[in-house]
C-alpha cells in the first residue's frame, strides 16, 4: 500500500479536519512533535506525520509503516503503510481498545466489542456519516471490523524487532502497545539451522563449510536428536574444531559422546588436542580405553549441566549471539535492550541466589560487551554505567571506570570520560580496601595510564588543550607510581601525547 490517502489529507483541508475529528488523526499536531525525544532502536529515520488529543504521535518509518506512540511509554506499528493505518483508524475509531484483539477471538466477539465501543462514542458525537464520507474521499473500501482487526493485529506483530521506539535521552525502549504472544527468541534464530539440519540429513554437507551455519546446525541437532545422526555429528565435530574452542565444539563432542560408541574416543581426543584452548575446554574426556557406558555417562553429565534438549533452558545470550552471527542484528539488539531495561528498573533481578542484599552485576558487564559487539555504543554505555555503579571492591570499581572512560571516549563523550578518569584517580588515592595493594606492578596500572593518554590525545584533537593537559597530568602521575614491566613503552607514548598537545596549545 501507499501514502496516497495521507497526501490527500495534506492537500484538502476539509478531509484533514474530518480525520482530526472524530478520528483523532490531527496533521496540525505534527508540528509539536512527540512528548519527548525518541528514536528507533535500529537507527532508522522517523517522520512525525500527526498527533492526537491524548499526547500520542503518529510516525512514518522508512519502510512506510505507521508507528503510533502514546504519551505513557508504549508504541507499536498500526499499519504497514500510511494508507493502511488510516483505513484502520477511520474504520475502527475505538482502535486503542482493540489492540489485544486478534482474528482468533472470532467474528462474534470482535463485532460485539466494536459495536459496544462505537455505541459509547455515538453518545458524544457522530461517526457514521463522517466515516462514510472520509472512506469515499480517500478511496477506502467498506471493510468489516473483523477484517480491520486482522490488519491491525498483523501490523502490531511487526513492531519488533525493526520498529522498537526508544527514549532518545535515556535509551530505554517503549513497551509494546499490545500483549499478543510472540514466538520465543530461539525460534527465528534456529530457523535456518533446522533447515540446514534437514539438508544435512538428506545428504547435503555444504553448510558444514560455513562456521555460522555449522554452529546453527549443531544447535538444531541439540534440540532434535536422532539415533541416525552419529555420522554427521562426527563430521560436524571435526569441522567445528577448525574454529578452535567454541561452545558448539563442546556441544558437538557431547552429542557424539551421548551415542556411547567407544570407537569415537580417538576422534574426541584428536579434537581435544587441536590446540591449547581445545585441550583446556574439552578436559575430562574419558581415556581412549574407556567403555561405551563411561563415554555416555561423561557426555550425559555435561549435557545435563551445560546443554539439554529444551531450547527454552538456554541462556538468552546463546540466542542473541547466534542471532547477531547470522545478521539478525535488530532481533539481538531489541532482546538485549529489553533485558537491560528490566535490570535497570528492577535491580533485585541481580541478587545472588539465596541472598537479599548481595548483588551479582556480571550480567550488566556481559550486556555491555554484547552491545559493543553489535556496534551499539549508546546501549553499551548504559550497561557499563550501571555495572560501574554496583562495584564493591576498589579493584573492580577502577577496572569498570577504566572501561567506562574508554566507551565514553570512543563515542565522543570526551569531557564525561575525563570526569570518569578523575573518579578513578580518586579511587586509587582512597581505595577503602586492600584489593588495590599491588596495582602499580600489574597490567591494570598500565591500562589505566594508556586510557589517560588516549583520552588526552582525543581531547587535543578536539582542540580542548586545557582538558587534555589535565588528563595527561593525571596519567603521568599514575605512570610515576608504576614499576616493573607495567611501565614498559609508556614513556614513548607520553612523549607522543605531549607533542600532540603542543601542536594545539
Amino acid at each position: 500500500m501507499t501514502d496516497h490517502a495521507l497526501r490527500l489529507l495534506r492537500q484538502h483541508r476539509h478531509l484533514a479536519e474530518l480525520a482530526a475529528f472524530p478520528f483523532n488523526f490531527d496533521l496540525d499536531r505534527a508540528a509539536h512533535g512527540h512528548v519527548e525525544p525518541v528514536r528507533l532502536a535500529s537507527g532508522g529515520p522517523l517522520e512525525v506525520v500527526a498527533g492526537d488529543d491524548t499526547g500520542g504521535t503518529y510516525f512514518q518509518c522508512a519502510d512506510g509503516s505507521m508507528l503510533y506512540a502514546d504519551s505513557e511509554g508504549s508504541a507499536g506499528i498500526i499499519g504497514t503503510s500510511a494508507d493502511e493505518a488510516l483505513e484502520i483508524l477511520i474504520g475502527l475509531p475505538g482502535w486503542h481498545g482493540y489492540v489485544d484483539l486478534s482474528p482468533a477471538d472470532g467474528t462474534e466477539a470482535i463485532l460485539a466489542q466494536v459495536a459496544g465501543t462505537e455505541k459509547e462514542i455515538r453518545e458524544y458525537y457522530g461517526i457514521d456519516a463522517e466515516r462514510a464520507e472520509l472512506r469515499a474521499a480517500l478511496g477506502f473500501p467498506d471493510r468489516s471490523p473483523v477484517e480491520l482487526i486482522g490488519l491491525l493485529h498483523a501490523a502490531l506483530l511487526r513492531t519488533e524487532p525493526d520498529h522498537v521506539l526508544l527514549n532518545a535521552e535515556e535509551g530505554m525502549a517503549y513497551h509494546l502497545l499490545d500483549e499478543h504472544p510472540r514466538p520465543p527468541l530461539w525460534e527465528p534464530v534456529l530457523e535456518r539451522g533446522r533447515a540446514d539440519l534437514a539438508r544435512l540429513r538428506a545428504g547435503d554437507p555444504t553448510m558444514a563449510d560455513d562456521p555460522v551455519r555449522r554452529r546453527l546446525v549443531l544447535r538444531a541437532a541439540q534440540f532434535d536428536r536422532s539415533d541416525d545422526d552419529l555420522p554427521l555429528l562426527r563430521q560436524l565435530l571435526r569441522r567445528e574444531a577448525e574454529s578452535s574452542m567454541t561452545d558448539e565444539l563442546r556441544l558437538a563432542a557431547v552429542l557424539v559422546g551421548l551415542h556411547g560408541d567407544p570407537a569415537d574416543l580417538p576422534l574426541l581426543h584428536e579434537v581435544r588436542d587441536t590446540d591449547f584452548d581445545t585441550w583446556c575446554g574439552l578436559g575430562g574426556i574419558p581415556e581412549r580405553d574407556a567403555s561405551g557406558p563411561e563415554l555416555r555417562q561423561w557426555a550425559a553429565d555435561l549435557d545435563a549441566s551445560l546443554f539439554g534438549p529444551d531450547p527454552s533452558d538456554e541462556p538468552v545470550s546463546t540466542w542473541t549471539d547466534l542471532a547477531a552471527a547470522q545478521g539478525l542484528t535488530e532481533l539481538a539488539r531489541v532482546t538485549l535492550i529489553r533485558r537491560l531495561d528490566d535490570l535497570a528498573m528492577n535491580q533485585s533481578l541481580l541478587l545472588r541466589p539465596g541472598s537479599r542484599t548481595e548483588m551479582d552485576p556480571s550480567p550488566l558487564h556481559s550486556l555491555a560487551f554484547d552491545f559493543e559487539h553489535l556496534g551499539d555504543a549508546e546501549q553499551a554505555l548504559r550497561a557499563q554505567r550501571l555495572y560501574t555503579g554496583l562495584q564493591e571492591t576498589a579493584w573492580d570499581r577502577v577496572s569498570a571506570q577504566r572501561d567506562l572512560a574508554r566507551l565514553e571516549r570512543e563515542t565522543g563523550l570526551l569531557l564525561p570520560a575525563a570526569r570518569t578518569l578523575s573518579a578513578l584517580r580518586s579511587t586509587l588515592d582512597a581505595p577503602g580496601d586492600d584489593s588495590l595493594a599491588h596495582w602499580q606492578a600489574v597490567n591494570l596500572g598500565r591500562f589505566i595510564v594508556q586510557e589517560h593518554y588516549a583520552l588526552a590525545r582525543a581531547l587535543a584533537d578536539a582542540d580542548l588543550a586545557a582538558d587534555a593537559r589535565a588528563v595527561l597530568a593525571g596519567g603521568d602521575a599514575i605512570r610515576g607510581e608504576l614499576r616493573g614491566a607495567a611501565v614498559k613503552g609508556l614513556d614513548e607514548l607520553a612523549a607522543e601525547v605531549v607533542e600532540r598537545i603542543g601542536d594545539v596549545s
